[in-house]
């Protein structure tokens, strides 16, 4: 399954980065640059796969699914990274989406030896999770081969779930235990097989635009602006204050007046100051529209 490392995209030379010890820093800079525009362009080549991936993620959600990220060294830890954002900026619970990565939470921030080829430990992380039909796990692995991403996925198919391999690498579907791959592949590394460069970019492009396309569709954004953020520090307090100020034409005193009288939700203070009501009566209308702000007044 793991195949020779030596056929992998990610370990061959890149020709364009060959001599990069002998430039000057502003010339490694460029050559990174330069690199790293071959992300985008593989990125973009897999939106359609994407879009099938998100669909059944916002289906998943709505029956009350979660999202589970899977991976090993840094492809786990940006699964976890990407799940540790959900709560602050759309205010969702910390169990709808979450990371999980080989080695456990040592491996966060220090390498934890033989973690990526423990399958047993794989098959435990999956169980723990009482994974199931209404999820959907995307095992994040830049060589398409890490033995405890499809160890997880494996598990993951036999309880029912969804299962997406995200790889950088080219990899045949049908030899790896997915229902669907996303693979950009965005060639031979800066430096040979370290996939923390082009490949952990692209990574974090894909989880980016799968979580934030999801949280659209379920009505956590109205036009560009996180109505459901979860103001826990004067940063998000601020921001929360003028996102209210700027649709409602209320001065910041008004409007930080408003948010207190919401509990601190941008979305309910909206709904009030639209519908000129109090906090409950907001918070019935916007559950009778499935929470879309932009639906109020047409229910």
């Amino acid at each position: 399954m793991r195949g020779d490392r030596e056929d992998w995209v990610t370990e061959q030379i890149n020709e364009r980065t060959k001599g990069l010890d002998k430039l000057g820093i502003e010339e490694i800079l460029r050559r990174i640059n330069e690199e790293d525009r071959f992300v985008v362009r593989a990125v973009e080549s897999v939106i359609p796969t994407l879009a099938k991936v998100v669909e059944r993620v916002v289906e998943s959600f709505r029956s009350g699914g979660r999202l589970f990220y899977v991976g090993a060294g840094t492809s786990g830890r940006l699964g976890v990274l990407d799940a540790s954002e959900i709560p602050p900026t759309f205010g969702e619970s910390p169990e709808r989406v979450q990371g999980i990565v080989a080695g456990g939470t040592q491996a966060l921030h220090l390498a934890v030896e033989g973690a990526e080829d423990d399958l047993h430990s794989a098959v435990d992380s999956v169980a723990q999770r009482d994974i199931s039909t209404h999820d959907v796990v995307i095992g994040i692995t830049c060589s398409g081969r890490t033995p405890f991403v499809l160890a997880a996925l494996e598990e993951a198919g036999r309880r029912g779930a969804l299962r997406v391999l995200l790889t950088v690498n080219p990899v045949d579907p049908e030899s790896v235990p997915a229902d669907w791959v996303l693979a950009p592949v965005v060639g031979p590394e800066v430096i040979a097989g370290s996939t923390r460069m082009k490949g952990g970019t692209a990574t974090k492009l894909i989880l980016n635009m799968i979580t934030t396309t999801t949280m659209v569709c379920l009505g956590k954004v109205f036009g560009n602006l996180m109505v459901d953020l979860q103001p826990t520090n004067q940063k998000l307090v601020q921001r929360a204050v003028r996102m209210i100020s700027g649709q409602t034409g209320l001065d910041e005193i008004r409007a930080q007046a408003l948010l207190e009288e919401a509990d601190g939700h941008v979305k309910t203070a909206l709904a009030m100051h639209q519908l000129s009501c109090g906090v409950e009566e907001a918070r019935r209308r916007l559950e009778s529209v499935q929470g879309f702000l932009g639906r109020l007044g047409a229910e």
